[in-house]
């Protein structure tokens, strides 16, 4: 006696019903994308922004820290700065007249520089009553071999000229006063005094103050200004491999009788820390650029489900020919795959030229970690099998008979 013919999940993915090729699967799951181009390409667009960013967001940062640590390399990190605090009442304390030279006695120390800031208002001429707020530092001939200071044009206040009203602008202080050249021996004046501008100094990343400063004579200061002798601050240069001996010392080396009113810091902590908060800023562009990859898998997931939609009776005719629902998932699911690997494609690339846009206008080296590249591709690849797991899944369920019969 005949039995009818009755569908069962055991019979249906049974081992023997049917054998799809690991290719075959590659294939069938690839034809879909190349069906309908146009919405391939504006899926994978909303995974590629967001790779993308990330992509942008890590070689950006990552050239901007390797660019801050050759400045690093290249300006030292052994330079210290010894500078008066405050006594034990709260009153601003004075460094010792024979500071520089206690530090300059130091057995790891190499060479030292003192400055000294006078208040004094500095303008275009002695005529002119609207100051810059620029400061004003009286400074020997050593600060420059010290600090690693380089002139854009001009010279440097050297002993010969100590004694001379004669003044080196910074960067920042040339632009404010509006004096790009040496041509036709410029002026400023300072506290009412004109002094010869004979040089004007390049920026200087670890001492942004000093950008914003006129150098003049210490000695001049000193007996022309009535300048007070201590020392505001003492740059000193340790021996690099000495810098953790040589720090705890200078304090009492630089005022015995009270080492607590004297603070030492190191220019090169600035960098470092503005390298920290780089990092920062990275990890929270890091997430937006996750957001916006996440919002480019559940672009991926409402396409899948659409296309099964549109395909029911594709997946409707497969099934009844003896494809098992293995193989309709995995056919969905190397799709999402392959749509989202797309995108990470696209914007691997997107990342790697916006990275090099960026760093090149800022003079940086470009540097884009590899495993970043990877990491795009493969966390694209994720998110695209994730988002078609429900699309695959809704497919496989479809029953073969409902698939095919015409819906209005």
């Amino acid at each position: 006696m005949n039995r009818p013919f009755s569908r069962s999940r055991s019979t249906d993915d049974s081992p023997g019903r049917s054998r799809l090729r690991t290719a075959d699967r590659f294939r069938t799951g690839l034809g879909g994308l190349g069906s309908r181009p146009a919405r391939t390409l504006l899926t994978a667009l909303g995974i590629a922004i967001g790779i993308a960013s990330m992509v942008a967001v890590v070689g950006i940062s990552s050239s901007s820290k390797a660019d801050l640590l050759a400045e690093l390399d290249e300006l030292g990190t052994n330079l210290l700065q010894v500078r008066p605090g405050q006594s034990i009442f709260g009153d601003e304390s004075l460094l010792p007249i024979d500071a520089q030279s206690m530090l300059a006695a130091v057995a790891t120390v190499d060479s030292t520089a003192g400055v000294t800031s006078i208040r004094a208002d500095v303008t275009r001429n002695v005529h002119d009553d609207d100051p810059y707020g620029l400061g004003v530092i009286a400074t020997d001939g050593d600060i420059h071999s010290v600090l690693q200071l380089e002139l854009e044009q001009g010279r440097a206040i050297d002993r010969r000229t100590q004694e001379l009203p004669v003044a080196v602008l910074g960067s920042v202080a040339a632009e404010r006063l509006a004096i790009d050249t040496l041509d036709g021996g410029p002026t400023v004046a300072i506290a009412g005094r004109s002094f010869q501008v004979i040089g004007i100094l390049r920026s200087h990343p670890l001492h942004p103050d000093l950008d914003r400063s006129v150098f003049v004579g210490h000695r001049f200061a000193e007996v022309q200004m009535g300048m007070k002798p201590n020392h505001t601050s003492v740059y000193v240069r340790a021996r690099p491999d000495r810098i953790d001996v040589t720090r705890p010392i200078l304090a009492r080396t630089a005022n015995p009788a009270a080492p607590n009113e004297v603070q030492v810091s190191r220019p090169s902590d600035a960098l470092e820390a503005q390298a920290k908060v780089d990092q920062n800023l990275q990890n929270l562009l890091l997430a937006l650029g996750g957001v916006a990859l996440l919002v480019g898998g559940v672009g991926i997931a409402n396409i899948m489900v659409i296309s099964v939609i549109e395909r029911r009776s594709e997946i409707g005719l497969r099934r009844a020919l003896g494809a098992r629902k293995g193989h309709i998932r995995s056919q969905f699911v190397i799709e999402a795959s392959a749509l989202a690997a797309l995108g990470g494609t696209i914007g691997v690339g997107f990342g790697i030229a916006a990275t090099y846009v960026y760093a090149s206008s800022q003079n940086w080296t470009v540097d884009i970690p590899a495993p970043a590249l990877a990491a795009g591709i493969g966390a694209a690849l994720v998110i695209g099998a994730v988002a078609g797991l429900y699309p695959a899944a809704k497919a496989a369920n479809l029953d073969p008979a409902d698939a095919v019969r015409p819906h209005s």
